[in-house]
């Protein structure tokens, strides 16, 4: 009977020991993997001036990533979709995002403000300048976006915006050619 006795208190001890190991081992694996992560991915800004910022990558046509983790739409300019998982990509969607890496492929734009500055989706809104040429303005022109002026924004902005819409349906480019 002692031998039952003993073993059976040993058990519970072992397991115990075991729990503890195990939690401690979870414990040190999460924090060193938020340590990575947060060293690896910086939060993106609240805020976002106007000025100068470096193009991390394009997203798509209409969409660019800053170096500071920002994410910026083209006011007033909308570019077909591109493929994403569970969805097919719309027509000119790939020339779209080419022309938009083109376009930035110094490395360097300079952002506009207008009044309303963060989208639902929480990306900043703005117009993109390389030297003189705005990109919101030239993916309409070259018939690679509609110009939406359904939005608040500038009415100055939006004549620009619905010429150059009518000059590249006149030239039948891009999503006009069709």
């Amino acid at each position: 009977m002692t031998r039952r006795r003993r073993s059976a208190y040993l058990r519970p001890a072992g397991l115990r020991r075991r729990q503890l190991l195990t939690a401690s081992g979870v414990l040190l694996l999460a924090a060193l993997l938020c340590r990575w992560h947060c060293r690896r991915e910086p939060a993106p800004p609240e805020a976002l001036a106007e000025g100068p910022y470096r193009v991390q990558r394009v997203v798509d046509g209409d969409t660019l990533l800053l170096a500071n983790r920002a994410r910026v739409r083209l006011i007033g300019a909308d570019c077909p979709e591109t493929e994403k998982p569970g969805q097919i990509g719309e027509p000119w969607a790939p020339e779209a995002t080419q022309f938009t890496e083109d376009f930035v492929a110094a490395g360097t734009v300079r952002l506009q403000m207008d009044r309303q500055r963060i989208d639902r989706y929480g990306r900043f809104l703005a117009y993109v300048w390389v030297g003189d040429r705005m990109l919101n303005e030239e993916l309409i022109r070259s018939g690679l976006a509609r110009a939406r002026t359904g939005f608040p924004y500038s009415s100055s902005m939006k004549t620009r915006f619905v010429r150059a819409e009518k000059e590249a349906k006149a030239a039948g480019r891009g999503i006009w050619s069709e």
